[in-house]
């Protein structure tokens, strides 16, 4: 399970079995919910024309009904990874319903937004849906076992796989594996934004003045970042084409410096900047790029940031 912040095409949430908890938006007073009532493209024209817009964490009763389906549907324990902590109180949301949810409920927080929220989702959506395999069965004396004792080892575990019947029942992960694998997914994920305009982030807390006057006084586009699930300005830029080129190169860095890579790109408002760059940063030389997305930001985070948002996440694969 996971929050509407994340940003993932809906085909995709639906593929790998996700659930999303969608956040509220207020546009001039009048309560929306992500993705049921209002398209990112209505909060762009509706942040064109000055109307107030605010958004809020699903309520605690939000997660607690979500939890109470899962269950209805056959969940055992459920992984809920969410929005950085330090960004929203989506998370607490999440852990006040987990108290009262009827199977255990692991709560996960990202330090993330996005799809760096959106791949650590995706990695444990698939961790779930992927049964263990012998050596994972076997545990850590199998692995981990001195020199003296790796013999011995061995011949557990060959006891213990053989013992077991050919059409015997998968077993599964628990819900503390797949925690972790988020967590670490989420750990592994470099998140950059560009904006056209720095007075949304400063507006919401999510930014501070001066790193706003940046832009806002001294013409400066500074290239943002997350570090520790807070946005940060990393690189201060002179121009948008500038800047533009920049993000393109840090990503594409990131891409060559892992083995093997996710990338994905968010925009507000059209998509054929961020599809040319998608597919650039694909063929990135040196890198091998396993899968690409591209996606809207959605309409929290496009109330957030506003329009001309550009943004890149790499991830491990």
């Amino acid at each position: 399970m996971t929050d509407s912040t994340a940003a993932l095409p809906p085909a995709l949430a639906a593929q790998v079995g996700l659930h999303v908890v969608p956040l509220d938006v207020s546009v001039d007073g009048a309560r929306h919910v992500e993705g049921v009532d209002v398209t990112p493209e209505q909060l762009l024209q509706a942040l064109e024309r000055g109307a107030k817009v605010t958004t809020s964490q699903p309520p605690p009763s939000a997660f607690a009904a979500a939890y109470e389906r899962a269950a209805a549907a056959g969940a055992h324990e459920i992984v809920s990874v969410h929005l950085s902590g330090e960004m929203s109180g989506t998370v607490r949301s999440a852990r006040t319903a987990a108290t009262v949810s009827p199977v255990p409920v692991r709560v996960v927080d990202s330090r993330s937004a996005a799809l760096g929220l959106g791949f650590a989702a995706i990695a444990a959506a698939r961790c779930a849906a992927t049964p263990l395999d012998a050596s994972e069965l076997a545990g850590p004396d199998a692995t981990a076992a001195p020199a003296d004792g790796r013999a011995a080892a061995v011949r557990r575990w060959v006891a213990r796989v053989t013992r077991r019947e050919p059409d015997a029942a998968p077993t599964w992960p628990d819900a503390e594996r797949v925690a972790r694998v988020a967590a670490q997914a989420a750990r592994g994920t470099q998140v950059w934004f560009l904006v056209d305009s720095l007075d949304h982030l400063r507006r919401g807390g999510r930014l501070g003045a001066g790193a706003a006057a940046l832009g806002t006084v001294l013409g400066l586009r500074p290239l943002l970042s997350l570090q520790d699930g807070r946005l940060v300005v990393a690189e201060k830029i002179r121009t948008r084409r500038a800047a533009r080129e920049r993000l393109e190169q840090v990503a594409a860095a990131e891409l060559a410096a892992r083995p093997a890579a996710r990338v994905g790109v968010h925009h507000v408002g059209p998509s054929d900047v961020a599809d040319a760059l998608a597919a650039r940063l694909a063929a990135t030389p040196g890198a091998r790029v396993v899968e690409t997305v591209v996606a809207d930001a959605g309409a929290v985070l496009a109330a957030h940031v506003g329009p001309g948002l550009l943004a890149v996440v790499v991830a491990d694969a």
